[in-house]
């Protein structure tokens, strides 16, 4: 079986210093500091792989560069300069269908599967190394050893196929704090239950509301410790923000900070976070996150701002995670993709998710 393989190499480096994409920001990204993740992330899916198929991939960057593995044959097909672009993917993915090949393996994001499946079409099955910003699309394995496992499946026929949805979000909106998602095709991608992540959800119902509402208020009465709350994304963490009076000033889809009741901290990047840290000099400091819609992932995924090095400075004792029954009911265990895998093992378990009020629910943690 032939396989394909393409990094796109400025893919997630808006996540840490808060961008909320990379899109058509690769300079603004770099001036914040923002440090390639895509290969490494590349990497560790190749260095798991152990197959003797041939691979073919593109020069560098975009796929070479993460190929130091002597135990996998693979062949060069696409040569790219300076930094690469949309186009690169597309024609390099086009190339892959010219070479006959069966399974074309990418690492990226959101946008990445929209231009790989824009090239490919339903030709062949894709499958997706998470390592974007925004994932919403359900073609991704849910880590890098996950897509690894996939690919020896695939490989040995023991995967279905199946029609997952690639989804276009508007990333200019996103930076406004608005989800605008539609569904861009729908992508043949291999499927093993627990390997690949199922498409975000957004639920909404009165009940949910209702949930949301008492999260809420068990929420504010905690926060009167007088710790420093990192608020992450999502409505049911704003939704804390509401009833402190701060709707208006939290960011939806960003990373902020609450603290005695007053926001301290908006729309935080990494940098951000661990400065405010520093600034706190030692004193408690908390995270409130909440699970993606059904994906489950409760690091990795559209918060990257939360990283390694502001996890561990917090302490994951002081990692609080809250979701409403239905939620919880619709995702069998939670995930964490930190890119750290000494990390992930620590958050790997059980624990409390606060899904009313005074009310908690045990629920498995895995690592992604």
């Amino acid at each position: 079986m032939k396989i394909g393989f393409i990094i796109n190499p400025i893919a997630g480096m808006g996540g840490s210093v808060g961008l909320k994409g990379t899109d058509g920001l690769v300079d603004e990204a770099l001036k914040l500091g923002a440090n390639p993740i895509a290969g490494e992330r590349a990497k560790k899916c190749m260095d798991e792989l152990n197959t003797d198929n041939l691979i073919f991939t593109c020069s560098g960057a975009m796929g070479e560069d993460a190929l130091p593995n002597l135990s996998l044959r693979y062949k060069v097909v696409y040569s790219f300069e300076s930094i690469s672009t949309s186009e690169d993917t597309k024609n390099a993915c086009k190339r892959f269908l010219e070479e006959g090949v069966e399974l074309l393996v990418f690492c990226g994001g959101d946008g990445t599967a929209r231009d790989v499946y824009s090239a490919v079409k339903r030709e062949i099955p894709i499958l997706g190394i998470p390592a974007g910003v925004k994932m919403h699309s359900a073609v991704f394995a849910i880590s890098p050893a996950g897509a690894a496992k996939m690919v020896e499946l695939f490989v040995e026929g023991k995967a279905e196929v199946r029609d997952a949805e690639v989804m276009d979000t508007d990333e200019d909106a996103y930076r406004r704090n608005e989800l605008q998602m539609k569904v861009f095709g729908y992508a043949r991608t291999p499927y093993e239950p627990v390997l690949v992540q199922q498409g975000k959800s957004i639920f909404q119902s009165v009940s949910e509301e209702r949930a949301k509402e008492e999260i809420a208020r068990f929420a504010c009465e905690f926060m009167r410790d007088g710790s420093l709350y990192i608020l992450g994304a999502g409505t049911t963490i704003h939704k804390i923000a509401e009833l402190l009076g701060l709707g208006e000033e939290k960011t939806l889809l960003g990373v902020d900070a609450v603290k005695e009741g007053k926001l301290v901290g908006k729309d935080l990047n990494e940098q951000g976070l661990l400065q405010l840290l520093e600034n706190e000099k030692g004193k408690k400091a908390k995270i409130l996150v909440s699970p993606i819609g059904a994906q489950g992932f409760v690091f990795g995924r559209g918060n990257q701002q939360l990283s390694t090095k502001v996890i561990e400075k917090v302490g994951i004792e002081n990692v609080i995670v809250l979701a409403t029954p239905h939620k919880l009911s619709e995702t069998p265990f939670l995930l964490v993709d930190t890119g750290s895998d000494e990390l992930d093992e620590l958050l790997s378990g059980h624990m409390s998710v606060v899904c009313d009020y005074r009310m908690a629910q045990r629920k498995e943690v895995k690592k992604g």
